[in-house]
């Protein structure tokens, strides 16, 4: 099976604690000795918006702010190759066409932002599609996809499952709302729709997690399935 996880930096590197890296990296590992392709987009998480904070009080423009979060989200994506005892590129891809050579190499792919007014959300949902991935997993510090911000209304109601364009239906609202949380953004809803795309958004702060979702589909965040779509194969022979 070949998959794209989205990490994001506040999964992975709230703080710096090696602990937590190495638990990302075992999993992901495990989940290669499981035959699966792996390819992972790391986000840049606090790390990455203090940055943008302190470069806006700056008066740096908003591309220089981008790349800014850019260079965090690399940061973090050789922390994780530096964790990974398997074949794994060398250096953060920087582009897609490499991403994916990391790939047919056999290695496990890693990179982070790519480039600006781009998150890694749509990184991860574009590279999914680049290579044609049977399933896209959001490692996110939400466990799924609400109607509301569950941060700020206790009301908010998460759903199990869902279909692409129903996420960008919830997205579009969200994305309108200064300070909204939403689980990913808008450009990577609508390739997850265009696309067709197999997703899964959970909470990743417990690497098992996001292996169980991948292995067995076994998890308690929210399904995005494309109409007509079938289960993938991976999770039809484990049964």
């Amino acid at each position: 099976m070949r998959v794209v996880i989205s990490i994001g930096g506040s999964i992975l590197a709230p703080e710096l604690d090696s602990d937590r890296v190495a638990a990302h990296a075992e999993a992901i590992e495990s989940l290669a000795g499981e035959g699966c392709e792996i390819g992972i987009v790391v986000g840049g998480g606090g790390v990455a918006r203090d940055y943008i904070t302190t470069a806006r009080e700056l008066d740096a423009n908003e591309v220089q702010l981008d790349q800014l979060g850019i260079d965090v989200t690399r940061i973090n994506a050789r922390l994780l190759i530096s964790a990974l005892d398997v074949q794994v590129n060398s250096a953060p891809a920087t582009d897609y066409d490499g991403a994916g050579d990391a790939l047919q190499r056999g290695d496990i792919s890693v990179m982070g932002g790519i480039t600006p007014g781009q998150t890694t959300d749509a990184v991860a949902a574009a590279f999914a599609e680049y290579i044609d991935a049977d399933l896209l997993v959001y490692a996110t510090n939400t466990d799924g996809v609400y109607d509301a911000d569950p941060a700020t209304d206790p009301e908010a109601i998460k759903y199990t499952t869902m279909s692409p364009s129903e996420l960008v239906d919830i997205i579009v609202p969200m994305s309108r709302d200064a300070g909204a949380s939403a689980p990913v953004d808008i450009l990577a809803a609508k390739l997850i729709e265009r696309s067709g795309m197999r997703s899964i958004v959970l909470d990743g702060s417990d690497p098992e997690n996001i292996e169980s979702a991948i292995l067995r589909g076994d998890h308690t965040g929210t399904d995005i399935i494309p109409p007509g779509s079938n289960e993938p194969a991976h999770w039809v022979d484990s049964e």
